[in-house]
């Protein structure tokens, strides 16, 4: 069976990886796959003979620019997108499966009339949050928006990702959405959380059945993994509270750790990995500032070497930094939103209520430094 898999990226972030993943275990059952995708980035070595690349650098930034000032995420990128169906018409696959389609890359109408043109052809879908069915975000948790389950109208969230700091288009993409989206033969939705699969049940995508398939990790990868990472950072002796982030700001909990930070003793020590140069300068010295890593070998050491793993989303489909952890033989404390509680597998890992910044510092009392 051939399979082209889509996503924004191709072997990088937790998206990139989980792809990868399962274009490799079914090429060891036989099967022929390709992942069109069209972020940069560079595709790791092992992975690059599955990429086919939608369009180019400057494709994506013109992409960028349509969807800051006229709210278009997922129009735009006609042109390589009708390179990309030429492309995929001529390899013919027997099942498309598609991840993120936002990301600035991909005309989300051109695909989908390709898709409903090949009714007998399998399709899946795996949502990894909830922009599919929204008028312009990814999530709405938090700030409580229940517009997209009748039409959204009004954004409270245009300054939010895909940003837009121009003129709104939030109604005429929910309709677009819902034309392009609904009515395709042979498809099948997969969400990574039960959370996800109620909501997908109650938008305009219900028409389709759904499968909860939760992401899974590569267990040689995310393992307790020894390294000298406490040496290197002067940490001996230390609780190590440890935050990973692909993106830090508010959402993500950013403004929690450096609250937290406050209450915490100069035994304990807050780490946070995926953090930009800008954030490096206003974080206060209690925290030590760690710049994005690609490498997961390097992320496990850093999850091993670690007393406690803290994600404080405010929302996430399910947060994969948390399995990692936990692999990697660390207690997790975690928000209990989202699909955050479905993560949870260690008898010693918490759910704790979103911004109850005492409740963590006590659980993270509850725990011991590694020598």
């Amino acid at each position: 069976m051939k399979i082209l898999f889509i996503n924004e990226v191709c072997g990088i972030t937790s998206t990139g990886r989980i792809t990868c993943e399962l274009a490799d275990k079914l090429t060891a059952q036989g099967h022929e796959c390709k992942i069109a995708y069209g972020r940069k980035g560079q595709v790791p070595a092992r992975w690059q003979h599955y990429g086919v690349r939608i369009g180019n650098d400057w494709d994506v930034r013109r992409h960028a620019l349509q969807t800051r000032l006229f709210d278009q995420c997922g129009f735009g990128s006609a042109a390589p997108t009708r390179k990309f169906l030429a492309w995929a018409d001529a390899f013919d696959p027997d099942l498309v499966w598609i991840h993120n389609l936002h990301g600035y890359y991909i005309q989300v109408e051109l695909l989908f009339a390709w898709l409903k043109s090949r009714p007998q052809m399998q399709k899946k879908w795996t949502l990894h949050d909830c922009w599919a069915f929204t008028g312009h975000c990814t999530h709405f948790t938090a700030v409580g928006c229940r517009q997209w389950q009748t039409g959204c109208r009004q954004c409270p969230q245009l300054d939010q990702y895909p940003k837009c700091s121009g003129h709104s288009n939030v109604a005429r993409n929910y309709a677009r959405k819902k034309a392009a989206f609904t009515g395709v033969q042979n498809m099948t939705i997969l969400t990574p959380s039960r959370w996800l699969a109620g909501l997908v049940g109650q938008s305009f995508l219900r028409e389709y059945p759904v499968t909860v398939a939760y992401n899974t990790l590569d267990p040689t990868i995310f393992k307790p993994t020894p390294s000298d990472f406490r040496r290197q950072y002067g940490l001996q002796g230390k609780t190590i509270v440890l935050g990973v982030a692909n993106v830090w700001g508010e959402r993500k909990g950013l403004g929690d750790f450096v609250r937290l930070a406050q209450q915490l003793g100069e035994d304990v020590r807050i780490v946070l990995v995926g953090v930009n140069e800008k954030q490096q300068k206003q974080l206060p010295p209690q925290i030590l500032a760690l710049p994005k890593t690609a490498n997961a070998g390097e992320l496990a050491k850093i999850y091993t070497a670690a007393d406690v793993f803290f994600n404080p989303t405010y929302e996430d489909t399910y947060p994969t930094v948390n399995l990692e952890a936990e692999a990697c033989g660390t207690r997790v404390i975690t928000y209990a939103t989202g699909g955050a509680p479905e993560t949870i597998h260690r008898p010693d890992s918490v759910l704790v209520q979103p911004g109850d910044l005492a409740q963590v510092a006590v659980c993270i009392r509850g725990g011991q430094a590694a020598p």
